[in-house]
């Protein structure tokens, strides 16, 4: 599949077609952008394009464009600005040492919208509009795909309620947009062991809320519980559930996981958790090698006994977990030696920039 991009004002014209023929957008033929590469943390760096998409008045979406990157314009009575009716994904390309660009599951992150804007009263795109708008997002910023080893280009797919809305309801106008970012690893510290608190007087979600999708109102709680834990050095928080203040349910950004023996487990989701991408692939990846993998609720205890802990996710990837600090007591995990977290990152990763074949054929190849 080969995407062209046609020069119509400032934005694109795109669609796609089977012709083997290749384009460059706007007359930019950098094989990289120029930055650092080196040192590439994890923060917003302005890209060359962006997609975007409205939704018309019969409730379907319209052949989207990729335009220059640049901010949007809204009405204050936007939907998403008055009453948070937006939701988001996020996604990742890849470009592999032999040279082919490769993203992971996008049909995934399709569906999961497609779910989280049911719950949230929204219109959303087909599966394969958001696929193709994620592939033209990543084709059309090439330049600043990392090289093999040094990142990754992050996508970020947002679909909001851009029509006016006074009373509550659901807007009457929605936009999908989709940009991206060059990234690096997530947290401060690289790639090293995280350091996690467990917070006990803030919740992320409750059962009939919305904590099962990625809507953009699970985020802003969220801050005040992971400022404070940052300031007392730790890298992020894990939450416990709001009814019985016993089960962990997931940190911030990511979902938990903890090896004891030969078993792994993980909270199940059960409508305060949002089930993530990479927590799906690692629980394919982990069983595919070996592993007993259990999601079921989780006691505090459990997790404070375990061998190992990790996290996953789009960000984070896979993330070894050095200690866990609840009520004043540190527990330290295993950090060295053979770590199952460390086996499954290297297959995973392995498997995103094309290194490992899998049966499932997760890695997507744009042409």
């Amino acid at each position: 599949m080969v995407i062209f991009l046609k020069v119509k004002g400032r934005c694109l014209t795109t669609h796609v077609t089977s012709t083997l023929q290749e384009t460059e957008p706007m007359g930019r033929y950098e094989e990289y952008a120029d930055i650092d590469w080196n040192n590439l943390g994890y923060g917003l760096i302005k890209t060359d394009y962006i997609y975007k998409a409205k939704c018309t008045l019969n409730n379907t979406f319209e052949q989207g464009q990729v335009c220059d990157y640049g901010n949007i314009e809204l009405s204050p009575g936007a939907g998403v600005l008055n009453y948070g009716q937006g939701i988001f994904e996020g996604t990742k390309a890849f470009r592999g040492e032999d040279g082919r660009i490769l993203l992971f599951r996008p049909d995934q992150n399709a569906i999961r919208m497609q779910i989280g804007a049911e719950r949230m009263c929204m219109q959303s795109p087909s599966v394969q509009q958001f696929v193709d708008a994620v592939k033209q997002t990543a084709i059309a910023n090439k330049r600043w795909i990392p090289p093999p080893g040094k990142g990754s280009l992050y996508i970020r797919p947002l679909l909001i309620g851009t029509g006016p809305t006074l009373g509550v309801s659901p807007a009457p106008e929605y936009t999908f947009l989709v940009y991206a970012s060059p990234v690096g690893n997530y947290f401060k510290a690289g790639t090293g062991p995280l350091n996690l608190y467990v917070n006990n007087e803030f919740h992320r979600a409750t059962r009939g809320g919305a904590g099962c999708v990625k809507s953009i109102t699970n985020y802003a709680p969220v801050l005040k519980a992971i400022t404070g834990a940052k300031e007392q050095g730790f890298s992020d928080v894990v939450f416990l559930d709001s009814v019985h203040k016993k089960y962990i349910e997931e940190a911030s950004c990511s979902n938990i996981f903890l090896v004891k023996g030969n078993v792994i487990s993980t909270p199940a989701t059960v409508g305060t958790i949002l089930e993530g991408i990479t927590r799906k692939s690692i629980i394919d990846i982990a069983r595919d090698l070996g592993y007993k993998v259990e999601e079921r609720l989780i006691a505090l205890d459990e997790l404070m006994e375990a061998d190992e802990v990790f996290t996953t996710g789009t960000a984070v990837s896979v993330a070894t977990v050095g200690s866990v600090t609840f009520n004043a007591q540190r527990i330290e995990y295993k950090t060295a030696g053979e770590l199952v977290s460390q086996k499954l990152y290297k297959t995973l990763v392995g498997i995103q920039v094309g290194k490992i074949k899998n049966k499932y054929d997760w890695a997507v190849e744009i042409k």
